[in-house]
């Protein structure tokens, strides 16, 4: 609902005709049964001044400094000419739109540099808003950045750490399309982009926009992305209602994608053949003999690409291993009841490297050692030949090395050409994209330019290839930054900062390393990204021989993860009629659990220093939680509260406790919501308990 007050008292709701007349001051309310957003004016001049959380009653000050700012120049490359416009330099023209769950407002630089309409939207069931602006220049102009929300105070920046890296492993931390948190309140803010640039500066002043850098001509338009404004019933939970608030945004809602992945298999030597018996084995022993529901899809990873045709026409050909239209492969699909998917690398960082320098020196946009993905004829050759294969049937799409690897990012330096921002200000000549040089922060702003470029090409096929077939399923991998924004867009992306196959000499050892990496990025970096839409690069099964119990511990503490998207890598062949038992097992299991993976979190302590640790997921009829000790030679205590925190409920619930591994706590199958467990761990040990509701 939407209110429009007078603060005279003068005037009542049917007398009101706009704004643009002689009215210094008036109030606008958008409002519904969660929130409640009050955008006060001024002498023709907007600021929102107070969120109302209905969920808590508390009103909460928001001390704008000014309702948008646009940093604007002749140019990237022309610093001195660069001015910041901001709310305070336009006046209110008039309303031009007063409905019940939008407002939208015309308002007018006072030079005459250009118009804006500012629109506020509010959906009845919705507990965020959002807004945006649509910018018309009268002047021609270079838009570098466009900051929707400027706080004076009061939110926090959750990822602890805003790095952008060119090389070095382990270093690509960019604090890209992350969210803004309230500091002693329930509240989150933050853009609808991937490669947003939310942050809190020095002087707490936060700020929700991005960086753009593209030229506007007089007379053009420019519409914004959407920032967002949503409230949470506590602080404490604050985490799970942005999580609830991007399940609500996302492409398509999260579901289960099991399959199977010909790299640990064959690597680049896959054939048609190959993967055909691969996809007869895996059907046979899991789905056929032990009853495990049909995959979602089989892939064939790395190999399938022809890199010595000529790609000036059509990227990503079919080399002769396999039929030029997988029209075998397709066949085969359906008689396994399931669907093909395959792997790419857009940049031609992996496995097609050798096709970079031809189609550079026909004029197509090459970065460094492969391709940009901000180049408009590239991307185009890329966007044709993704929207074929899934035109064809393709429904599934690895994309690897988006913009680079783990310990390589190479940067468009100057893309001035193709429309990219420049800045030779920075005298980048000599660079490589790679240089080491580029770690420095000074460098940062060009580098975001590249990859909002490059963010945006993407994002326009991931929007056709959804157009085209509603079910695709998308990852983003190698080289994706960890931004929920992303998930508008596609499935599941690559968890930063990790290889493809966990290292360690031991099942322990591997589960440490890949878990240590969930607890820097969601424990101590306080990344802001949905653990059940992550793309892990496991459970791994290459040999056999290890005891049965070792596999299935690994196996079921990495699905204990939560992950809705799992990915088999496996050598099909040399696998035991055991390994196949204890993959069926746990798939099952998979498929039972997924229901509680709606709200997956950590617990416990850091395994990099062998403290206790876990994962927890949980819905409204009951949830699970894995335990696993990785000290080897010690016992370990461990106590977790079944608190709200964890369980998601406030009343007093009752659960019957099930051994998935281990053994019952004191033999008491029953056990209640804010009841403290006690455990005691052996050396290695992992245990997983399922809590199904009492009715």
């Amino acid at each position: 609902m939407i209110k429009i007050i007078s603060l005279s008292g003068l005037y009542c709701l049917l007398a009101f005709v706009s704004l643009g007349q002689n009215h210094s001051e008036k109030i606008y309310t958008l409002s519904n049964s969660h929130i409640i957003k009050t955008i006060e004016v001024q002498d023709g001049v907007l600021k929102t001044t107070q969120i109302e959380n209905k969920s808590t009653g508390e009103k909460i000050p928001i001390h704008t400094k000014v309702e948008f700012q646009l940093r604007v120049s002749e140019g990237t490359d022309q610093p001195n000419t660069s001015e910041t416009l901001s709310s305070v330099d336009f006046v209110l023209d008039r309303v031009l739109d007063n409905s019940p769950h939008r407002l939208t407002f015309l308002l007018k630089e006072k030079q005459g540099k250009m118009s804006v309409e500012l629109t506020y939207t509010l959906d009845e069931n919705e507990f965020y808003t959002r807004k945006f602006l649509k910018i018309k220049t009268e002047i021609n102009l270079v838009l570098e950045r466009i900051d929707l929300d400027v706080i004076d105070g009061g939110l926090v920046q959750p990822y602890q750490l805003k790095r952008i890296t060119a090389q070095g492993p382990a270093q690509w931390k960019p604090g890209l399309g992350q969210p803004l948190f309230g500091q002693n309140t329930p509240i989150f803010m933050g853009i609808e982009f991937p490669a947003s640039d939310n942050f809190v500066d020095s002087d707490q002043t936060a700020y929700c926009g991005y960086l753009w850098g593209k030229s506007l001509k007089a007379g053009d338009t420019y519409l914004t992305y959407s920032s967002v404004t949503g409230v949470g019933k506590d602080s404490d939970g604050l985490g799970k209602t942005f999580q609830a608030y991007i399940d609500n945004i996302r492409i398509r809602p999260l579901r289960l994608q099991v399959q199977y992945n010909s790299w640990f298999d064959y690597g680049q030597a896959v054939s048609k053949e190959k993967f055909i018996t691969s996809v007869n084995k895996v059907h046979q022993e899991l789905v056929i003999n032990r009853g495990v529901p049909p995959l979602n899809a089989y892939v064939i990873d790395d190999g399938w690409q022809d890199i010595h045709a000529d790609w000036s026409d059509e990227v990503w050909k079919i080399n002769e291993k396999f039929d030029m239209d997988f029209s075998g492969s397709f066949e085969k699909m359906r008689t396994v009841d399931s669907n093909l998917g395959l792997w790419l690398s857009p940049g031609l960082l992996f496995g097609a490297q050798p096709a970079a320098k031809p189609l550079g020196r026909q004029g197509f946009e090459i970065l460094g050692n492969w391709m940009s993905i901000a180049g408009p004829k590239y991307m185009g050759l890329l966007e044709k030949r993704m929207l074929d294969l899934t035109l064809q049937g393709v429904t599934y799409f690895k994309l690897d090395g988006i913009f680079g690897h783990l310990n390589i990012r190479e940067f468009e330096l100057d893309g001035s050409d193709y429309g990219l921002p420049k800045m030779p200000q920075l005298d980048t000549d000599g660079l490589s994209p790679s240089d080491s040089l580029l770690n420095d922060a000074k460098y940062d702003a060009l580098k975001t330019y590249y990859l909002v470029a490059g963010t945006e090409k993407l994002i326009e096929i991931f929007k056709q290839q959804h157009q085209i077939n509603p079910e695709v399923y998308i990852v983003i991998s190698n080289g994706a930054y960890l931004s929920p924004w992303w998930l508008m867009y596609v499935d599941a992306v690559w968890m930063i900062n990790a290889g493809d196959a966990a290292g360690g000499s031991s099942r322990t050892e591997e589960l440490v390393y890949r878990d240590g990496v969930y607890y820097d990025t969601w424990i101590k970096e306080k990344t802001q990204y949905p653990m059940n839409s992550l793309f892990n690069h496991e459970p791994k099964k290459t040999k056999t021989g290890e005891s049965k119990e070792d596999f299935f511990n690994y196996l079921m503490m990495n699905l204990s993860r939560g992950t809705g998207f799992v990915e088999l890598y496996l050598k099909t062949q040399e696998l035991s009629e055991v390994d196949w038992d204890v993959l069926a097992e746990g798939l099952k299991w998979v498929h039972h659990a997924f229901p509680y993976f709606k709200y997956i979190q950590m617990h416990g302590g850091d395994p990099n220093k062998q403290e206790v640790y876990g994962y927890s997921g949980w819905n409204d009829k009951g949830g699970y939680i894995s335990f696993h000790n990785p000290n080897k030679s010690s016992y370990k205590k461990y106590k977790i509260k079944l608190d709200e925190n964890l369980i998601h409920h406030k009343n007093k619930v009752s659960y019957r406790l099930i051994p998935i591994i281990g053994e019952l706590l004191n033999k008491n199958s029953i056990v209640h919501s804010g009841d403290l467990l006690e455990l005691e761990l052996a050396p290695g040990e992992i245990l997983i308990w399922e809590f199904q509701k009492v009715e």
